[in-house]
This record gives structure tokens, C-alpha cells and sequence, in this order.
């Protein structure tokens, strides 16, 4: 059974119980049907405000963070649960069994504050429920998270003697390649600096976002080697990078996805690259024209484990759009309050 089914299972024995206890309780009081169809009626309406808030408003706010949200996502439950309780208790009852739960002097003000108080028990119990759910959820990514980060560590900790190796290798070979060549050089140092990055950096699996978009550009300058004066990427930056940061390594899957199977050689169809930051929040837009020689169709293995970490360092809080149409391949993450 998964956790869905599981989840199922648990609301509809908890809703069975809810509604057996309290139509229980009140039929036992008093074998009125009338007090039976209030009580049926006053738990259907407890449900629908349950899920209100469970589904739709907390669910919302988790994502946007806006208290806004619950204030006059509340308001508004109160509101459909006061205007459902009269079609139901004040006209279907009347028109279907002649009574209604309110006598016909009830003031307007009474009544008012009668059903505001009358809604609290669904909309606290949803509250309650989402919380405690969410709470579980968030202990349950945690320890994968845990989990994983081990497993990352113990996995470098195995392939770290052959890392530094290369790492100081391409020091040497800077020295050596120096008096001989300036673009060899130049190009060692531009390894040498993606090595120092991926080996040193992100000691907490976070890193400065410039250091990220410098990681970006010398990945692009070392690619640029290959092609010479025809590799067209354009690469902009909108926003202020300075003091945000960021998931390392997070932002060059999607740029090395478009190199390998984009074209990088026709200046009408460039590789774009755009990063655009504002209020905390980060845009990523990478598109490339399909190379339609490229023989390695594989694809979205780099992208799919990218997605896997973003769920549990974003959870609710970014989202990743994929598109292609058999020409032009796109892709646009956005990170929430990074």
C-alpha cells in the first residue's frame, strides 16, 4: 500500500468515525429525525470545510508563504459554510420536510455569529490535520535527504584520492604548458579552476550564486575551445547575484544538456542562457535549436536527478518546466526564496 492509498484509507476511517460518533451521540439523546438530518448536514458541511482548508488554502500558503492567503481563505470558508447551512437547514429542509433548525425571530446578528462559531470545528480540524501531515512529511524528505547526503559523502570519500590527483596534475601541466602555449594555458587553468570549484566549494551542498554563474561561464569558455569563432551562446544575467546562494552545481545539467544536443555552430539559432533574479526568487531559462544529427538521443538522466534534489531542497517552493516541439528544447526552473 502506498502513501496515497494509505492516506485514503485513514481519512475515510476518520471521517466514518467522526460522523458515527457524533450522529451516535446526538440520536441516542433524542430519537428525533430531525436531529439526525441537523447532525448529518452539520457534518457533511465540517467536511467540505475540512478539505477547503486542507486541499486548497494551507496547501496555497505553503507555497506562496502569504498569511494573506489564510486570513481571506478563512473568511471565505466561513462564508460558504454560512450560505450552504441555509440552503440546507433553512430552505431544502423547509421545502422537503417542513422544519427548519432556526425559529423565525432568530435576528440576523445571531445567526451570523452562530454559524462563525458553528465553523470552527471543520476549519481547525483541517488545519490540525494538515499540519501534522506536512510536519510528517517534512521529517520523512529530512531523513532522506540525511540519508543521501551519507551516501554522497562516503561515495566522494572513495574517489577522492583520483580528484586531487588531476586537480594538482593540471597545475603541473599549467606550469609546463605556460612558456609554450597562452591558449593551452589558458585553458588548463580553465579546467583547473571546475576542478577547485566541484572539489572545494559547497562544503554545506550550498554555494555563492556568483560562484555558481562563474562555474557556468568557464564551463562555457573551455566548451568555446572546440568551436573556436562559431559557437554562438548568449548568456545574460538580469538582477544582482552578490549575497544569494544557491543548491551547488544546480543551474549546469540544464546548460551541459543544451550543449550536447543543441547546436552551438549557427549564429540564427543561438544557445540562450538567461539567469534573472528578483525579491529572492531565481529564473533559469535555457533554450537550444535540436541537433538532428546528434546521435546519442539519451536524455534527462542529469535532469531527472536535478529534479530529485530540488523536491527535497524546494519542496513546494520551485518549479521545472520542460519543453520541446521537435525543433527548439526548453527548459525554465524557478527557485523561490532562495
Amino acid at each position: 500500500m502506498n502513501v496515497t492509498q494509505k492516506k485514503i484509507g485513514l481519512h475515510l476511517l476518520g471521517w466514518t468515525l467522526y460522523i458515527g460518533y457524533t450522529v451516535l451521540g446526538y440520536f441516542l439523546y433524542n430519537w428525533d429525525y430531525k436531529i439526525l438530518l441537523l447532525n448529518l448536514s452539520q457534518d457533511l458541511l465540517h467536511l467540505v470545510e475540512f478539505y477547503l482548508c486542507y486541499l486548497l488554502v494551507f496547501p496555497l500558503w505553503m507555497k506562496k508563504r502569504n498569511w494573506l492567503i489564510v486570513l481571506f481563505g478563512v473568511a471565505g470558508i466561513m462564508l460558504v459554510y454560512t450560505t450552504l447551512r441555509y440552503t440546507v437547514e433553512e430552505v431544502l429542509f423547509q421545502a422537503f420536510f417542513g422544519f427548519r433548525n432556526y425559529s423565525p425571530g432568530t435576528t440576523l446578528s445571531y445567526y451570523i455569529f452562530d454559524n462563525l462559531y458553528w465553523s470552527l470545528p471543520g476549519i481547525f480540524l483541517g488545519a490540525v490535520v494538515w499540519a501534522f501531515e506536512a510536519t510528517l512529511q517534512k521529517e520523512r524528505e529530512n531523513r532522506t535527504l540525511k540519508q543521501e547526503k551519507v551516501q554522497a559523502e562516503l561515495a566522494f570519500l572513495k574517489t577522492q584520492i583520483n580528484p586531487h590527483f588531476l586537480y594538482n596534475t593540471l597545475n603541473y601541466l599549467y606550469s609546463l604548458a605556460y612558456p609554450v602555449s597562452d591558449k593551452l594555458a589558458d585553458a588548463i587553468i580553465k579546467l583547473s579552476d571546475l576542478m577547485r570549484y566541484m572539489l572545494y566549494e559547497s562544503k554545506d551542498g550550498r554555494v555563492e550564486l556568483q560562484k555558481e554563474v562563474d562555474y557556468l561561464q568557464n564551463y562555457l569558455n573551455i566548451y568555446r575551445l572546440r568551436f573556436e569563432n562559431n559557437f554562438f551562446v548568449n548568456f545574460t544575467i538580469q538582477g544582482h547575484v552578490n549575497g544569494q546562494r544557491v543548491p551547488s552545481l544546480v543551474l549546469i545539467p540544464f546548460v551541459e544538456n543544451a550543449l550536447k544536443h543543441g547546436v552551438v555552430d549557427d549564429a540564427s539559432a543561438p544557445i540562450t542562457i538567461n539567469l534573472q533574479l528578483e525579491n529572492a526568487n531565481l529564473c533559469f531559462n535555457v533554450s537550444n535549436r535540436i541537433n538532428q544529427n546528434q546521435k546519442d538521443q539519451t536524455t534527462g538522466i542529469g535532469l531527472a536527478n536535478i529534479r530529485r534534489r530540488l523536491d527535497l531542497l524546494y519542496p513546494n517552493l520551485y518549479t521545472l518546466e520542460i519543453s520541446e516541439d521537435g525543433k527548439k528544447y526548453e527548459t525554465k526552473l524557478k527557485l523561490q526564496h532562495i
